[in-house]
C-alpha cells in the first residue's frame, strides 16, 4: 500500500473514490455539489494524501488549506475509505504521513468537525491528538414541514442583496466565532455561489443573512444587538429561503455556547437536528 498526495491524482479520480467510500452514509452528494464544496473549503490536493492500491485510490484525506482566527490551519473536508479496505488503520496512517508536509507548508494546526454520536471516530482523534475545542449544533429541516412565523409588514427597514465585501466588518453582529466552512474566508472563495442579504435602517446595516441557494444553507445569519426581538432575522431567513433551489435547508455549526440561534430557529419551528465537535490538533 503507496501513501502518497493526490497532486498528480485526477479530479474524477478522487471523486470517484469519494463517492463509493461514502455511498452507505445517510447524505448523497453529486460530482457538481462535491466540487463546490471542496472548492468553498479550500481543498489542496497537493496536501491532500491518500492509500493507493496500484493506481487506485482505496482511502484518502482531503485536506483544505487556509487561514482560521488567524492561524494557518488544515482543515479535514473529507476523509474516507473504500468498503473493501476498511478496519486497516488506513486512516490514521494516512494523517501521520501528511503532518511532515503540511508542517514545511507552515501549517501550525489541524482542524476538523465530527457527530457526537460517532463514538468510534471521536476515539481515533483522541488517539490521534485530537482534543474538542467546542461544540457545534446543526439544524436541518425539508421545504414541505417548514412552517415559519408569518413576517411582519411595515417594518422600518428594507430587506435586500449586498456586495459581501461590506459583511466582514460586522462581526460584533454575532455570538460566535463562524466555522471553517462558514467562515468569511470560505464564502469569499465561491462567492459566485452565495446570496448575501442585509435589512438596512437609515443607511446603515442592521443585520444580515449569507445564503446559498444551490444547497439550502444559511452560512451566517446575524443581527446588532441593539435591533434584536423586531423582526430582523424573521424577514432576512423569509427572503433568503424564497430564492432556495434545494428540497430543504440547514443551518450548521452554531456554537452551543449561543443560546439566540436556537431560540430564534425556535420561534420558526425549526428543532435541533445533532450536534458536533470541532477537534483540534496542534502539527
Amino acid at each position: 500500500m503507496d501513501i502518497r498526495s493526490l497532486k498528480d491524482a485526477s479530479l474524477e479520480k478522487i471523486l470517484s473514490a469519494f463517492l463509493e467510500a461514502f455511498a452507505d452514509y445517510d447524505i448523497s452528494f453529486t460530482a457538481e455539489a462535491l466540487k463546490t464544496l471542496w472548492k468553498r473549503r479550500g481543498f489542496d490536493p497537493g496536501l491532500s494524501f491518500a492509500a493507493f492500491e496500484g493506481e487506485e485510490i482505496v482511502a484518502f484525506t482531503l485536506n483544505g488549506i487556509g487561514d482560521f482566527e488567524g492561524k494557518r490551519m488544515a482543515y479535514d473536508t473529507g476523509t474516507g475509505t473504500r468498503p473493501g479496505y476498511r478496519g486497516q488503520g488506513l486512516a490514521s496512517r494516512i494523517f501521520h504521513h501528511s503532518l511532515p508536509y503540511l508542517k514545511e507548508a507552515k501549517v501550525g494546526h489541524y482542524l476538523l468537525e465530527v457527530l457526537q454520536n460517532n463514538q468510534q471516530a471521536i476515539s481515533l482523534y483522541q488517539k490521534m491528538g485530537f482534543t474538542v475545542r467546542r461544540e457545534l449544533n446543526y439544524f436541518i429541516w425539508d421545504n414541505a414541514a417548514y412552517s415559519p412565523s408569518l413576517p411582519v409588514a411595515n417594518l422600518p427597514y428594507t430587506i435586500g442583496p449586498v456586495a459581501p465585501e461590506l459583511l466582514p466588518g460586522l462581526n460584533s453582529f454575532r455570538d460566535f466565532e463562524p466555522s471553517w466552512q462558514n467562515s468569511f474566508e470560505s464564502i469569499m472563495r465561491t462567492q459566485e455561489d452565495f446570496l448575501c442579504l442585509a435589512a438596512i435602517e437609515a443607511g446603515a446595516i442592521v443585520g444580515y443573512c449569507i445564503f446559498e441557494p444551490r444547497s439550502g444553507d444559511i452560512t451566517q445569519l446575524a443581527v446588532d444587538p441593539s435591533h434584536r426581538r423586531r423582526g430582523i432575522a424573521s424577514q432576512l431567513m423569509a427572503e433568503a429561503l424564497r430564492h432556495n433551489r434545494h428540497s430543504g435547508a440547514k443551518l450548521l455549526n452554531a456554537d452551543t455556547s449561543c443560546q439566540s440561534i436556537p431560540a430564534f430557529l425556535n420561534s420558526q419551528n425549526i428543532r435541533l437536528t445533532g450536534k458536533q465537535y470541532e477537534m483540534i490538533r496542534e502539527i
